[in-house]
């Protein structure tokens, strides 16, 4: 695998969207999901602090390493700034970390969703520098960073901290061409680095599963397979990549990746040519590019606790596929005590942390525009 020969296969098991039980990880399903994997060959899993409210360390002690032994999984876990004020904060949050996870040491660790803001942050609290340190101590096998901002911020800090071992940076065939996330400009960045690229939001939370009928059309004719596996098989053709996350969420989802990605192979010309139209298709419905982080409105990010992913998807499905019911849908959703989306209060707490660079406080308009008639 590119840089990484511990890595066995490039589809890795990105532990944001388990599945659930209500407010709880289905730990049952989420175990028999890590066997599935494991017995496959896969061994690549990534976790972080704030993931399902801190809860996927910890479904991860439960399915995974309590399980397994050491050398079967390779573990990643993050450095998230908000959980850390000053540097003397980092190594007790690390060893909660490692205890939370139930292992010795992470073989990777990223400074998690560096911007040019979040990275001027770290480096004033020497994050950095106290994850190189943990590294030469043995917790810590590869240190890297995972990254939304735009292809000259990247090219910044890869040259301030060389000894970054690996990026990883969201890019699907959605935002290749998407200025605002500039997954194309920011990969290619990576390549002049000689950097090896793990990839995050292959599906972009979904958008590319669930398609417009023009898209499926496409799709369908070529008679080769799921509409993730094209989303999937697009992101791990293109050089240095050594891994694309996906979020799988049941058992299902596990076996159709695990079915196109055990004997990986690129896309064809065909289904290239495929990718171009549907992206096409996706442009000129002008949706809104929520990926469904919830990083928005997680740790109280939303005073008026209005549930922004969830609404945006109402005004997406409203807008590609027409659906009926969708109003019953945003009444239900906006029923007490979450706000509607005209509840905006227009703080902006959650665009400094939306990954995506979302307008969030303007299209919440849009959609009570819509659903508020």
């Amino acid at each position: 695998m590119v840089g990484f020969p511990e890595l066995k296969k490039k589809l890795a098991f990105g532990c944001m969207r388990l599945p659930m039980i209500k407010e709880e990880v289905d730990i049952d399903q989420f175990t028999k999901m890590v066997d599935r994997f494991l017995m496959e060959g896969f061994n690549y899993f990534d976790t972080a602090r704030p993931y399902i409210n801190g809860r996927s360390e910890l479904a991860i002690k439960e399915a995974l390493t309590r399980r397994y032994p050491r050398d079967r999984f390779i573990l990643t876990d993050k450095l998230t700034g908000s959980f850390f004020k000053k540097k003397e904060d980092i190594r007790p949050l690390f060893q909660s970390q490692l205890d939370a996870c139930g292992v010795d040491y992470f073989d990777f660790y990223l400074m998690h969703a560096q911007n040019a803001q979040r990275f001027e942050e770290f480096k004033k609290c020497k994050a950095y520098e106290t994850a190189f340190q943990l590294k030469k101590e043995g917790k810590i096998r590869h240190v890297g960073i995972s990254f939304h901002d735009t292809a000259e911020v990247l090219d910044r800090i890869l040259t301030e901290y060389p000894e970054i071992e690996v990026v990883q940076i969201q890019f699907n065939y959605f935002d290749y061409d998407n200025k605002s996330v500039d997954s194309k400009g920011v990969y290619e960045v990576c390549l002049r680095h000689d950097k090896p690229i793990f990839i995050m939001e292959p599906v972009k939370g979904g958008s590319l599963i669930n398609l417009p009928k023009d898209a499926k059309r496409i799709f369908d004719s070529l008679n080769s397979g799921s509409y993730a596996s094209y989303a999937i098989r697009f992101a791990a053709g293109f050089a240095n990549v050594a891994e694309v996350l996906s979020g799988m969420s049941d058992l299902g989802q596990l076996e159709d990746n695990m079915s196109y990605m055990k004997d990986f192979r690129p896309l064809s010309d065909i289904e290239q040519d495929a990718i171009i139209k549907v992206r096409e298709i996706f442009h000129r419905l002008d949706l809104i590019q929520c990926t469904s982080c919830r990083y928005c409105i997680q740790e109280n990010h939303c005073p008026k606790q209005i549930k922004i992913p969830n609404l945006f998807s109402c005004l997406n499905q409203k807008t590609a596929f027409g659906e009926k019911d969708l109003d019953k849908r945003y009444s239900w959703l906006t029923q007490a005590p979450n706000g509607k989306a005209s509840d905006c209060i227009k703080c902006g707490m959650c665009e400094k942390v939306c990954p995506q660079h979302l307008p969030i406080r303007n299209l919440l308009e849009r959609v009570s525009g819509e659903f508020e008639k």
